[in-house]
Parts: structure tokens; sequence; C-alpha cells
């Protein structure tokens, strides 16, 4: 058993990107909206045959939080960032095991035997990104998983620990017992909402889990459903929604909870409960448009830089800050992929 003990703990659907650029018939066939994400349903089953038939395509370790917490894993000391999810015993997930050590990231994923990895499209148009996921394996995962000889140390010795939204469409149990055992013990434990419908249609776990949230990140399109799923008058207000989401109860009052509305190359809003009247708005350096490559992972990359700052005890201007770095280094990546050789960000 690894006697390691890491920083940040981050749990999620693993899944491999498939990435084609120039999918402007793709969305249009298949309904798909250009600035979006989305579970498939059965009428989008035939677009990962399409995108290996017609397109080019790019593979990339995907997953909102593995993204995350390899951007975490490149701006910390090495093996800082643990991951877990659930895969299957593929050539998927040696890719994703292949991808996580450029980065530095160590995962402990629960793997299933004969079931296959997840797998998430990508279509690019212009600078908009949309994801299709098929969770595959991911959504098998166990909560028995995480009181494991091998990961159970794991959690007891973290100090911040990171859930994406979309792992509560499937798993909540797990993310509550992560989240309940970061509260009790004063750990640091952060959601990102991840997509616009998982406050639509995941309200329920997402009230379930929220008392121990002690930092939500999420961007204006969550905020917007966020709004609109509580009834909230102005949805497109972004410090009167994190205002409201910053407000919500709470277990651990020790610790007021701070809520990240990033809203791409404009700028990234931050209310804490301690001072919701005063929300604190982050200018971000605009890109020209010719450095932009793709957007995908963009708001994984800002998480990751905010989680490492987090992890070093930096100041909010700080954690932002390097988040912003790492969101800009994102997007003129192809995917959710970061500068080698290494930039420093702290």
């Amino acid at each position: 058993m690894s006697t390691q003990t890491y920083q940040l703990f981050c749990m999620g659907n693993p899944l491999l990107d498939m990435q084609v650029t120039n999918g402007e018939e793709l969305l249009k066939k298949y309904g798909l909206k250009s600035n979006d994400a989305i579970l498939a349903e059965e009428k989008h089953a035939p677009i990962y045959r399409e995108l290996v038939e017609n397109y080019e395509v790019t593979y990339v370790a995907g997953g909102a939080a593995q993204n995350a917490a390899r951007g975490a894993a490149y701006v910390l000391p090495p093996h800082s960032v643990v991951y877990t999810g659930c895969v299957g015993d593929d050539d998927l997930a040696e890719q994703l095991k292949a991808a996580n050590k450029r980065e530095g990231l160590d995962q402990v994923y629960l793997v299933k035997k004969g079931e296959k990895t997840g797998a998430c499209a990508v279509i690019i148009s212009g600078h908009d990104r949309s994801l299709v996921t098929t969770l595959g394996a991911a959504e098998k995962f166990e909560k028995e998983h995480l009181s494991s000889p091998e990961v159970a140390p794991l959690i007891e010795a973290a100090k911040v620990f990171y859930v994406e939204g979309y792992f509560l469409t499937h798993g909540i149990d797990s993310a509550l017992e992560v989240a309940k055992k970061a509260s009790e013990a004063g750990k640091i434990f952060v959601l990102n909402l991840s997509a616009p419908f998982i406050p639509q249609f995941f309200a329920v776990q997402l009230q379930q889990i929220m008392p121990y949230c002690d930092v939500i990140i999420g961007n204006e399109a969550e905020a917007e459903a966020w709004a609109s799923a509580t009834g909230l008058p102005d949805k497109e207000d972004l410090a009167a929604v994190a205002r409201a989401i910053a407000t919500q109860p709470k277990s651990n009052a020790s610790r007021p909870r701070t809520v990240i509305i990033t809203h791409g190359p404009k700028a990234t809003t931050v209310v804490t409960s301690a001072d919701p009247e005063n929300p604190k708005v982050f200018p971000v350096t605009p890109l020209k448009d010719e450095e932009i490559v793709d957007t995908n992972g963009a708001g994984d990359a800002f998480a990751g830089g905010f989680l490492g700052g987090v992890v070093l005890g930096k100041s909010i201007e700080e954690c932002v800050e390097a988040g912003h770095k790492l969101g800009a280094m994102c997007v003129q990546q192809v995917g959710p992929t970061y500068k080698w050789p290494k930039v420093q960000i702290f």
C-alpha cells in the first residue's frame, strides 16, 4: 500500500476527449448548441463513430475534474494531487494514465473489468466547444472504493477536495461522503457546477451537497441556469447570483463560502458569504483572436490554477490570477493541455 500523501484529492468522471474542429455540420445534424455540455442520448449515439470516420480526431485526456487536477498538478510540486474515478480495463484508460503522468498527476482509478472507459465528443466551432458525453464506466463508480485501503488514507491526508458537478448525476452518495468528511475535519471542499444542466436537472443533488461546499466555481451559463432553477429575478446579474449561492446554508460555519463565476474573456466575479454585499470583479487579460486555438477545458484550467493557489495558501486574488493564467495558456493549446516546458505560475 502506498504511504504517499497528497494535498489535493479530486474526483469525477474520467473521459477520453475525441476532439474535432469545424464541427458546424455536426452541431446542426445532432441538434447541439455551440457552447454547451450534455450527456449523450440515443439520438447522439452515432456521433462517436462519425467523428472517427469523417473527421481528423485529436484524442485528449478529459473529464472535468481530471482536467482541473492536471492543471493543479502543473502548478504544484510533483505528487501533490491525486484523482479518482471509474474507468474500464481498456486502451482509453491507458491513454488517460499516460496524459496524467505527463502533467505529474497520480490516479487511483476504480477499474471495472469488461467496461468501456467514458468518452466525450468535443465539437469545436469557431472559439466555442460543444461536449457530448457517454459516461461508460465513469457512472459505475462505487462509494466502497473511497474506503478501500488504497484510497481511504489519501482522503484522510488531503487538505483540499475537488468534485465536478457532472459527478452528481450518478455519484451523489460518494460526493457527499467526501464532502461531509472534509467539512467535519475543517478541510476545504470545492465544487464546480460544470454545466447548465446540473442546476437545471440535478437541483436536488446540488442542494444536498451545497451545505458542505466552501468554494463553488461556475461560469456565466451555469450561474444563469442556477438563477432560473431557483427563481432569481435577474439571471444575468452575476454578482447577485453569486451572492445568492454564497449565502445558502453552510454546515461548517467557521469558514465563509466563496463563490467564483467566470465569464470567459470578460471578467471573473467573486463573492464571499463573509461580505456578500461587496463582490470583487477581476478583469481578464484578453487574448487576440488568432492566439486562441480552442476553448475546450478552459474552465477546468481556471479551476486547476485556482486550486493550486488554494493548496499553497495564496490569497483569493492570487488564486484567481493563477486561474486566469492557466485558462489563457489552455486556450492556446489543443484541448485541455498545458505548455511544456512548464511555465512558472506562482
